[in-house]
């Protein structure tokens, strides 16, 4: 069974033109986007990537609408089976001062990765003892994995690493960053054990939308185990300049981690206000 892709990225709503019988026929036809007709939605095009307001040929959407839908699809399509560039996403971390370590899960290739969630959430076999051998009691364990669009973390995840761990200079024990192969969001919680990190964050590629394939997630965890489950997590989705930007998801990992560190606590048990502090600052 292939992916499945994000219902809330697919077209959201139609624009019948419904005319009269006795109309001509070039009265019937739906008005091309831009003209005088169209003009009522034009101001939520500007808000939205949503498609909204399709223009249609009789019963089916227009050419151009059509083939951009389709594009838009296999794009999401090619961003789940895009494999990671580990060196390159190496080199662009090693920039930021801090050791980088690369490791997989233990999906052995892309299609077991896709095929079995399971093999994602852990560690390939010498993964473990190589984390192991770095192990020193860190505030905060890193980990950057290519989730189900590697091309998000390629893009997205420098920026972001870039503005958050100056905020967390003082007073901070950070592990080494980790890139991790073929992983999901519950590997993270096996690299934080290895590492003997109190929390972990997860930056990790989300699944492709038909507007942003290159979406990135971050989940942050206080005190991960085996056993920990989703609800124990804290999430910020959609960081690329479209949705969330970079600095606002610099300064939520920030106060978020902090909030865990002083509270103890993480996922439902943590409120975010991070979106409130946000609105008053600006």
């Amino acid at each position: 069974m292939g992916p499945r892709f994000r219902g809330d990225d697919t077209p959201k709503m139609t624009h019948e033109h419904g005319t009269p019988d006795s109309l001509p026929q070039s009265q019937a036809a739906s008005p091309a986007p831009g003209s005088t007709s169209d003009e009522p939605w034009a101001d939520l095009r500007r808000l939205t990537a949503a498609r909204i307001a399709l223009p249609r040929s009789g019963a089916s959407l227009a050419t151009a609408p059509l083939l951009e839908f389709r594009l838009a699809h296999a794009r999401a399509r090619d961003a789940v089976h895009a494999e990671l560039d580990e060196a390159r996403l190496c080199a662009d971390l090693a920039t930021l001062g801090l050791p980088v370590l690369a490791v997989a899960s233990a999906a052995a290739d892309r299609t077991s990765y896709l095929m079995r969630p399971d093999l994602g959430r852990a560690l390939a076999d010498d993964a473990a003892a190589r984390l192991a051998s770095h192990a020193s009691g860190y505030d905060l364990a890193i980990v950057v994995a290519d989730g189900l669009s590697a091309r998000a973390v390629e893009t997205h995840a420098q920026p972001v690493l870039a503005l958050l761990l100056p905020r967390l200079a003082a007073g901070w024990r950070i592990a080494p960053l980790v890139v991790a192969r073929h992983g999901r969001v519950a590997l993270g919680d096996a690299v934080a054990r290895a590492l003997n990190a109190e929390i972990v964050a997860v930056l990790i590629g989300e699944r492709p939308g038909l507007t942003a394939p290159d979406s990135m997630g971050a989940y942050l965890t206080f005190q991960p185990t085996a056993q920990t489950t989703d609800a124990e997590r804290n999430c910020i989705s959609n960081i690329r300049p479209e949705g969330l930007g970079y600095a606002d998801a610099a300064f939520k990992l920030a106060h978020l981690v902090t909030a865990m560190r002083v509270r103890q606590i993480s996922g439902v048990a943590l409120k975010d206000d991070a979106e409130r502090l946000l609105i008053e600052g600006s």
